[in-house]
């Protein structure tokens, strides 16, 4: 399972692996964004997905159900580099990370591909600058997924 894709001027994507924050970026008040999930099942198939939380409101195994990952709650210390060190033992080079928080910098910067999302929450800036690529909602970094051959546009030199 693999996206692939070349980008002229930032380089060949083999990405194995999509790791997501969840809170304010999949989800807003632990709900999980309308049209996420069904979006996820197909990117599901494409790659292994890993979902990142605190769960601060309980609810994130509940509001996955039915979607093929790999959820892992984090303690409330040192998320940032908690983050980033499972970003690393996936394999940073082959994955993609989608996040809006600053405890999210560190695997943004750290993946072959960070997104960043500004949603109803914000992003924080030092996250902004870490990513790749900045867009309006969590669907639309998943579509860049979906369809790959978009990123062209915000990649090429």
């Amino acid at each position: 399972m693999t996206i692939r894709i070349e980008v002229p001027s930032f380089g060949a994507l083999h990405l194995r692996h999509l790791v997501l924050d969840y809170n304010g970026t999949l989800a807003v008040d632990g709900a999980l964004l309308a049209g996420a999930k069904s979006r996820l099942r197909t990117l599901g198939r494409a790659l292994e997905l890993h979902v990142l939380t605190a769960d601060t409101f309980g609810r994130a195994n509940a509001e996955l159900r039915g979607v093929d990952c790999r959820l892992t709650v984090l303690g409330a210390r040192a998320q940032d580099r908690a983050k980033a060190a499972y970003v690393r033992r996936l394999g940073a080079g082959s994955t993609a990370c989608i996040g809006n928080g600053r405890n999210d910098r560190l695997m943004l910067r750290a993946a072959a591909l960070g997104i960043a999302v500004v949603q109803a929450e914000g992003a924080a800036r030092e996250s902004v600058m870490a990513a790749d690529v900045i867009v309006a909602s969590v669907l639309d970094a998943l579509d860049l997924l979906i369809e790959p051959r978009r990123l062209l546009a915000s990649l090429r030199s």
